[in-house]
């Protein structure tokens, strides 16, 4: 299968889950983000997992299984990143032993995926269908009348689309972007979706 990899842009505060975070994937190639909402611990360790120089006094939880694996003799070779279903990602751990040539596939949260990846270096992968369901692409538009033009539509004042112009929910989808709501993102492009399809 063509997998396509993914780089980690960054961790933001979720606008609309309390308590969550968002984490941004993105395909270098073709610069789509793909908006992973996560949970408070996940970041934490995503975060101190990112950097290196930092340890905590006591292993968390996904430093104790990374330690776990290496003393195994195991490697984490990549993590995959499968399957989005009812908003909900689905990714596989992929481990190798290589001396003995073994190899263990796990299934596990994204979050928890990732977190693991961190440790170990390891790549991040995903499918174009993935991508193509979930995956936010940011077009900026060099022409600053837009803003002005739509100063009286925000990104906050989304919640009845069925009002809104097709033209009006891109532009609301490139200012939630801009301010980092990947959720309301994923919302207005959801919504996009399906009125092109119903265009088709």
């Amino acid at each position: 299968m063509d997998y396509k990899k993914l780089i980690i842009r960054g961790i933001s505060y979720s606008q609309t889950q309390s308590g969550a975070y968002a984490l941004l994937l993105e395909h270098e190639e073709t610069s789509v983000k793909l908006p992973v909402v996560i949970g408070n611990f996940e970041a934490q360790s995503i975060s101190l997992g990112l950097e290196k120089d930092i340890n905590p006094p006591r292993p968390l939880t996904h430093d104790l299984f990374a330690q776990f694996v290496k003393n195994t003799g195991y490697n984490l070779e990549s993590v995959i990143i499968y399957q989005i279903k009812d908003g909900v990602f689905f990714s596989n751990i992929n481990f190798k032993n290589p001396l003995s040539e073994d190899e263990l596939i796990l299934d596990a949260r994204t979050s928890d995926a990732v977190a693991m990846a961190v440790r170990f270096d390891a790549p991040i992968f995903t499918t174009s269908e993935v991508l193509n369901e979930a995956g936010i692409l940011l077009e900026l538009d060099e022409n600053p009348k837009t803003e002005t033009e739509n100063a009286d539509q925000s990104v906050s004042d989304v919640n009845d689309l069925s009002d809104v112009s097709l033209e009006e929910l891109n532009l609301l989808l490139s200012d939630a972007v801009k301010e980092e709501d990947y959720d309301t993102a994923l919302r207005l492009q959801e919504e996009i979706k399906r009125r092109n399809k119903k265009i088709e």
